[in-house]
């Protein structure tokens, strides 16, 4: 890193009733049971920090470190997580009839998902604080992260995933010598074990979703990347695929941040939260013009990294979704499978199936005339579809080797 590291983190600030603490200790949620958000002295950065000198920087997430929390730079446990690129999809804009469609791709982080980005800003500020392990309930691909990081940063794990997880994800928890346990439940039950075993140990902080305050910082640095890769302007629209919500969470605050730096002018984007139609509590009660879900009942899809059948930050998601004239919309199993498919046939891309949910979003969105067609829209992909081979069932001919493959077939 070329210049010296320099947090302006200043306290952390109860999502719901203001109130704030001193950072610098090991904190949960707050008082109130609701997340802590982090706060920096902006007015520090505006006078400090210019977007050309961010440009000047190494092309990771810690290009932006004066607005993450982690205060001393041998604290920073990386593996080259951040600045994923933001691609262009022309053929397959043109064919959902939004010809300025991009995707963010998150599923070239370490480990292959987004996850990466707040476990390497949530490890590196753990043991900044003496944290010695980490402990959470994860649907597979956060646990995987936060495993290698605190391997990679000296420190314990203990993990516990639904047993429907996707299995490669188990694989990375053991193979970074993570203490892993399966639960014949869905990711609440995975919590209330995970709470009970932290109670029990010594230096071990519990980082489920939400439940510290850091991991928030290192997803709202795709916010961040997404303004920066398109010149310093905001496009008019974000589709993310929306579980514990942390992503469009931390892209809101990174907006809002970048607004009071005056590093990004005019409107916020619409930000639309997309969920599975198995598991959509958010979809629920923003449809209800609630400010809370509710529990929803017998979750289950396909898209297992967003099967959060009751999210801690609920409130924040609808908050940011209703703050900026977005929506939050549903797609079925079906739905997002063909999306996944059809992006794959069309660019060469494939992605994970929450991403594909984003993709079937923009089709129904575009469908029922909420985007017009003009708008520039970027869809994060939360992760690489190799991580779930099993969405796309092979079927194909065995050739014996006296064989012969046949003719090529017609264009389609």
């Amino acid at each position: 890193m070329s210049t010296p590291f320099s947090s302006a983190l200043s306290h952390l600030e109860c999502s719901r009733t203001g109130v704030e603490s001193d950072p610098d200790i090991v904190r949960g949620t707050s008082d109130a049971g609701t997340p802590l958000l982090a706060r920096y002295d902006l007015e520090r950065v505006r006078a400090t920090v210019t977007r050309e000198e961010i440009a000047s920087r190494a092309p990771d997430l810690w290009r932006y470190r004066e607005l993450l929390p982690v205060r001393e730079e041998r604290h920073v446990v990386t593996l080259g997580e951040g600045m994923t690129p933001l691609l262009d999809l022309p053929r397959h804009g043109a064919s959902l009839g939004v010809p300025g469609l991009r995707m963010k791709d998150e599923g070239l982080v370490p480990t292959g998902t987004f996850k990466a980005r707040g476990a390497a800003v949530g490890v590196s500020r753990a043991a900044e604080l003496g944290v010695t392990g980490i402990a959470m309930p994860t649907n597979g691909n956060a646990g995987a992260a936060w495993s290698v990081y605190a391997a990679r940063a000296g420190m314990r794990s203990l993990i516990a995933m639904p047993v429907d997880a996707p299995e490669i994800t188990r694989t990375e928890c053991v193979v970074a010598g993570a203490e892993l346990y399966l639960v014949d439940g869905l990711i609440g039950d995975a919590g209330r074990l995970i709470a009970a075993a932290v109670a029990e140990r010594d230096g071990y902080q519990e980082v489920s979703t939400l439940k510290e305050p850091y991991r928030l910082e290192g997803k709202k640095t795709m916010g961040y990347e997404i303004v920066e890769q398109l010149g310093w302007r905001a496009p008019d629209v974000i589709l993310y695929p929306t579980g514990g919500g942390v992503g469009i969470i931390g892209i809101y605050k990174a907006l809002l941040e970048m607004r009071e730096l005056g590093w990004l002018i005019g409107d916020l984007p619409r930000l639309v939260a997309v969920q599975a139609a198995g598991c959509a509590p958010i979809v629920e009660a923003y449809e209800r013009g609630e400010r809370e879900s509710v529990p929803f009942p017998g979750s289950r899809t396909v898209a297992f990294g967003i099967t959060v059948p009751k999210a801690l930050g609920d409130f924040l998601v609808l908050d940011a979704v209703r703050e900026t004239g977005g929506t939050a919309i549903t797609v079925t199993d079906e739905e997002l499978l063909s999306a996944q498919e059809a992006l794959a046939r069309s660019e060469g891309m494939f992605i994970c199936p929450e991403g594909a949910a984003c993709f079937a979003a923009v089709e129904q969105l575009r469908g029922s005339g909420w985007l017009r067609g003009d708008e520039n829209v970027v869809v994060l992909n939360t992760g690489a579809g190799l991580k779930y081979p099993e969405t796309v069932p092979v079927d194909v001919p065995t050739l014996p080797v006296d064989g012969r493959i046949p003719a090529a077939p017609q264009p389609r």
